[in-house]
């Protein structure tokens, strides 16, 4: 459906505010979710002493990161699918990314189920995990069967919300013609590629995949960051009584 150049400027704008406040939130789940959690494994697994050791301390406050992390990814998801929905008059293409983004809320529901069984079965998780890292998952599978199969499906779903925001951030590049959101898509999309490794392990033998606790967490800050470096420019051009907050 075509609309008028007044009705297109007025969503661009909700457009570009929405996804400068999904990029924010989505930026601060990153640092809670994986880059805090990462970091302290990492910490555990090359300097372990005190907090930073493989104890049931460690893996509930992980758990608990990772849930308030996930709650503010399902938000930065709706902000995403809601940035969308204000574009997909002007652009129908949007409507796949924003689809996309609803299933991506509900895997993130089901991961937020998961994180809770796991901080409920610290203890023999941590016995299975013995000090590796690489064996989390598997150790999710053999311990906690219901809680590994519902993390599997709320992963599956979640990836593909996330790929519904490379999708979206690749057309609100063009859209808005700010290389910056096309290479905030590229980098989602290489995070999405990297976070894949744990899953696959499942079914394959992978070599040693603990530098992914690096690599993943910076994509994860990475990826936000350029968003708002593209969306920026747009909401403070359009800052004024008609500006964003309409």
């Amino acid at each position: 459906m075509s609309v008028g150049p007044t009705e297109a400027a007025v969503r661009n704008r909700k457009g570009a505010f929405r996804l400068g406040l999904g990029a924010w939130l989505g930026l601060f789940a990153g640092v809670i979710a994986i880059v805090l959690p990462s970091a302290a494994i990492f910490a555990a697994a090359y300097n372990p002493g005190g907090f930073f050791s493989f104890a049931p301390s460690l893996v509930q406050t992980s758990g608990a990161l990772v849930l308030g992390g996930a709650i503010l990814f399902v938000l930065s998801l709706f902000l995403y699918r809601w940035g969308f929905s204000a574009l997909r008059r002007v652009n129908p293409d949007f409507y796949v990314a924003s689809a996309l983004c609803m299933l991506g809320s509900v895997g993130f529901v089901l991961i937020l189920v998961a994180a809770a069984v796991v901080t409920g079965s610290a203890s023999s998780l941590l016995t299975c995990i013995h000090g590796q890292p690489s064996l989390a998952v598997s150790c999710l599978e053999a311990n906690q069967p219901l809680g590994a199969y519902t993390a599997l499906v709320g992963f599956v779903l979640a990836w593909l919300g996330g790929f519904g925001v490379v999708l979206g951030l690749w057309l609100a590049g063009s859209h808005y013609r700010e290389p910056a959101l096309t290479l905030g898509s590229g980098v989602y999309l290489f995070f999405l590629f990297l976070i894949l490794a744990p899953f696959v392990e499942l079914a394959f033998a992978l070599p040693d995949g603990q530098f992914l606790l690096v690599v993943v967490p910076v994509m994860s800050v990475a990826a936000p960051l350029f968003v708002l470096l593209g969306v920026l420019p747009k909401i403070r051009a359009d800052a004024g009584p008609a500006g964003a907050a309409a």
